[in-house]
C-alpha cells in the first residue's frame, strides 16, 4: 500500500509542504515565504498567484528533497490560514483582487453597521461567532461593495470566492478545467456565514450581508476517502496525488495534538495565539467571549466541535520588538534578554495593536506600555512582552472555565514560540497548569496529514493516533496562588488602560 502523506501548510507568512510516512516520521520539507502587502493602515493583503506558485513549488521540492515520487503518495491534505478570502475568475483562473487577510481590519465600519441591529452577537446563535473584522463574511461583503466590477462579475458568473484552502483545492484539481469549488466545514465555520447545526450557508445572513450564494463554495466534510480530484506535480518527481482533506490551521493542530476527546485542549503560539478545546459532537455557544467552531468532520463520523479563544498578537509581538523597536536583532534573542532580569520590574505591555480578540472583542483597544519607572530597561520590556502572551492565554482559559466549567490541568502547546523555555515556564506559572510540548513539533501539518491519511487508510483510526502521542518536555507551575493572583490583577489594570483609544 502507498504509505506516504503530503501536507500543504499554507500559513500567514509562508507556504510549506511536509512529507510524512505511516509512522508520522517527517521525510521531507520545503518552505517559501510570500509578501505581506499593506496598502493602507490596518489593511493586510496577499497575492493569491504568489501563494499558488509557492504551493506548486514546495510540493515539488519536498518530494525531490526526500527522493520520492508523486506516485508514492497516497493522499494530499491541506491546512491553511483561516478567514483569509480570495476572489477569482472561474473562466480565466485569475484572481480578481488581492486576498484579504484574516488580520485585516478594513471591515470595522461594516461590522459596526451590521451590529446596529442586534448588536455584536447578532449572528452568534447560528454561527457561534460575534461580528468582527476577523471573519471572512464581512470581508466578502466589503469587497462586493468596494472592488470595482466584482459584483457585476459575480452576476455574470465570472467570480468565485473562498478561503485559501478553497482557492488551492480549485487550482490543484484543475482550475478552469473542472476544478472543485469546495470548502471544508472547519474553514466554513470561520466565515460568519455558516449555520453550525445544519453545516450549510445561512440564507438570512447571506441576505443581510448582500452576498450571492453562487459565489460561495460547496461545504464538504474535512476529509473524503474518494478525494476531490488529483493534484498534478511537475518535474522529475511528478505525477498525480489525490487531494483528500482540508482543515483550518488551528483545527488541524488540535487533531495533530491528538486532542480527540471532549475536554482535550491545545494552544498554538504563532503570529497569534489560538487555544482550542474539543467539546464533542454538539456545539457549545459561548457566553464568555469565545468562538464556537467546527473542529473537524472526518469521513462518515459525526462532526466534532470546539471552543476557541483567538489572540491576535503573540509571535508578532516579538517581531515588533525586533523590527519596530530594535531591542533584539533576531527573534530568538528575546529569551536571553528577558531572562537577564528576574521579573518585569512592574512593567506591563498590552499588545492591542489592532484591538483585542477573545475574550474581550474590543476593536477600540490599542497597545499600551505601563508601569514604567526609571529602573525599567529593555530587558524588562522584553520580559513583559513574553508575559503579555501568557496573560492573554490566561484570559482565554478563564473564559473557557466560565463557559464549560472546565479547569485545565494541562495544556498541550505547539507553534514557533514553544522553543522559548522561559515563555513556557511563565505560561505554566501564570496558568497554574502543566504545559506539555509534543515530541512531534509539526502539529498543524501533522493534523492535515492525519486527516488525509485516515481518508486514504494509511492510519487506521483516531484512537491509535492518540496512543502514539508523546510529550518531549513538560513545565510544572512554580507560583503559588497568591502570587499568581497578584500578577494577573496587574495585567487586568493594564488591560483596562488599553480600552477606548479609538472612538
Amino acid at each position: 500500500m502507498q504509505a506516504l502523506i503530503a501536507a500543504i501548510d499554507q500559513g500567514t507568512t509562508s507556504t510549506r509542504c511536509l512529507l510524512f510516512d505511516a509512522s508520522s516520521r517527517l521525510l521531507g520539507l520545503a518552505q517559501h515565504e510570500h509578501r505581506q502587502i499593506h496598502p493602507c493602515p490596518g489593511w493586510v493583503e496577499h497575492d493569491p498567484l504568489e501563494v499558488w506558485r509557492n504551493t506548486q513549488r514546495v510540493l515539488r521540492e519536498a518530494l525531490e528533497g526526500a527522493g520520492r515520487r508523486a506516485s508514492e503518495v497516497a493522499a494530499l491534505g491541506i491546512t491553511n490560514q483561516r478567514e483569509t478570502v480570495v476572489f477569482w475568475d472561474p473562466v480565466s483562473g485569475a484572481p480578481l483582487c488581492n486576498a484579504i487577510v484574516w488580520q485585516d481590519t478594513r471591515t470595522k465600519d461594516l461590522c459596526d453597521e451590521l451590529a446596529r441591529e442586534g448588536g455584536a452577537d447578532r449572528f452568534r446563535s447560528r454561527t457561534g461567532l460575534p461580528l468582527s473584522t476577523y471573519f471572512s463574511g464581512p470581508k466578502i461583503a466589503w469587497a462586493l461593495r468596494e472592488v470595482d466590477g466584482l459584483r457585476a462579475a459575480a452576476g455574470r458568473g465570472r467570480a468565485l470566492c473562498g478561503t485559501i484552502e478553497s482557492w488551492l483545492v480549485w487550482k490543484l484539481t484543475g482550475g478552469p478545467e473542472g476544478g472543485r469549488h469546495v470548502t471544508d466545514v472547519s474553514n466554513a465555520s470561520r466565515t460568519l456565514l455558516m449555520d453550525l447545526e445544519r453545516l450549510d450557508w445561512d440564507e438570512g445572513i447571506l441576505e443581510a450581508l448582500g452576498i450571492p450564494r453562487v459565489l460561495l463554495p460547496r461545504i464538504v466534510p474535512s476529509s473524503d476517502p474518494q478525494g476531490w480530484g488529483a493534484a498534478l506535480v511537475d518535474g522529475p518527481a511528478g505525477g498525480s496525488i489525490a487531494v483528500r482533506s482540508a482543515l483550518g490551521d488551528q483545527q488541524a493542530a488540535l487533531l495533530g495534538q491528538c486532542c480527540t476527546r471532549p475536554g482535550d485542549a491545545k494552544n498554538t503560539y504563532g503570529t497569534g495565539c489560538f487555544l482550542l478545546v474539543n467539546t464533542g459532537e454538539r456545539p457549545v455557544v459561548s457566553k464568555a467571549g469565545l468562538l464556537t467552531t467546527v473542529a473537524w468532520w472526518l469521513g462518515g463520523a459525526a462532526p466534532v466541535y470546539a471552543l476557541e479563544g483567538s489572540v491576535a498578537v503573540a509571535g508578532a509581538l516579538v517581531r515588533w520588538l525586533r523590527d519596530n523597536l530594535g531591542l533584539i536583532a533576531t527573534s530568538a534573542e528575546v529569551e536571553a534578554l528577558a531572562s537577564s532580569v528576574p521579573d518585569t520590574g512592574g512593567v506591563y505591555l498590552v499588545p492591542a495593536f489592532s484591538g483585542l480578540f477573545a475574550p474581550h472583542w474590543r476593536a477600540d483597544a490599542r497597545g499600551v506600555l505601563v508601569g514604567l519607572t526609571a529602573y525599567a530597561n529593555k530587558a524588562h520590556v522584553a520580559r513583559a512582552a513574553l508575559e503579555a502572551v501568557c496573560f492573554q492565554v490566561c484570559d482565554v482559559v478563564e473564559a473557557l472555565r466560565c463557559d464549560s466549567g472546565l479547569a485545565l490541568a494541562e495544556l498541550k502547546v505547539d507553534g514557533g514560540m514553544v522553543a522559548n523555555a522561559l515563555l513556557m515556564q511563565t505560561q505554566a506559572d501564570l496558568l497554574g497548569a502543566r504545559v506539555l510540548r509534543p515530541a512531534l513539533a509539526e502539529t498543524t501539518s501533522l493534523g492535515a496529514a492525519y486527516a488525509a491519511g485516515l481518508a486514504a487508510g494509511v492510519f487506521p483510526d483516531l484512537e491509535q493516533l492518540r496512543r502514539s502521542w508523546r510529550a518531549e518536555r513538560a513545565w510544572e507551575p512554580r507560583l503559588d496562588g497568591a502570587q499568581r493572583a497578584e500578577r494577573r490583577a496587574g495585567w487586568r489594570k493594564a488591560l483596562e488602560r488599553s480600552l477606548g483609544w479609538v472612538e
